[in-house]
């Protein structure tokens, strides 16, 4: 009895380093890293005042529905780089201010279908809508407004239920790239009709 027993065992051994070999072979995942989104390629807004500066009133609430802060590049970071890539000052008196009114991506977990058509596709699993919005306004040397500008931008996107963490960052950087393309065009275009005259 005992001498059958001692084949099992072996076998079992076996069994169990074949396991722990096979797991000390597996690849870690890779985390995909994300390039810096900047502007300084743009020409930048050359403004007739003597300083500049950035303001937020959107505080990241960091916690759900709102994501901003878990993606590769806040939505709020990308704001301030912006405004610190193509804000110039040019002049020898009055300021400027650039100020971040929104900022916000919510997060929406979507109904999948529990029937057959749902079981054979793949289904988008969540949506996220991001939001932007910015202002600048020119002040002379008493502080009061001699100009505005404004734009506000949304953009949506849907992950599918088998993304990876991987496919899922690789959504969220291209949301915050395609919504800063949008605000960028936005803004420039008020900026030269609203505040032309504060231009250098």
């Amino acid at each position: 009895m005992a001498g059958a027993m001692i084949p099992q065992m072996k076998m079992f051994v076996l069994a169990v380093a074949a396991v722990a070999v096979l797991a000390a072979c597996e690849t870690p995942v890779q985390v995909e890293r994300f390039p810096e989104l900047t502007y300084g390629h743009l020409n930048p807004f050359q403004l007739n005042v003597l300083t500049t500066q950035v303001k937020s009133d959107y505080t990241p609430p960091l916690a759900a529905p709102n994501v901003d802060h878990l993606f590769p590049t806040p939505p709020k970071k990308a704001m301030e780089r912006w405004a610190a890539d193509r804000l110039k000052a040019a002049g020898s008196q009055g300021s400027a201010r650039f100020t971040i009114i929104d900022a916000s991506i919510i997060e929406t977990k979507l109904k999948l279908d529990p029937g057959i058509t749902g079981a054979l596709t793949k289904q988008q699993a969540f949506r996220y809508d991001a939001t932007v919005e910015g202002s600048l306004e020119v002040m002379d040397t008493r502080g009061f407004r001699k100009g505005f500008a404004s734009a506000r931008v949304r953009r949506s996107r849907t992950v599918r239920e088998d993304a990876t963490l991987n496919d899922r960052d690789r959504i969220w950087f291209n949301l915050v790239e395609d919504l800063m393309q949008d605000f960028n065009a936005e803004i420039e275009k008020n900026i030269r009709q609203h505040l032309g005259g504060q231009l250098m």
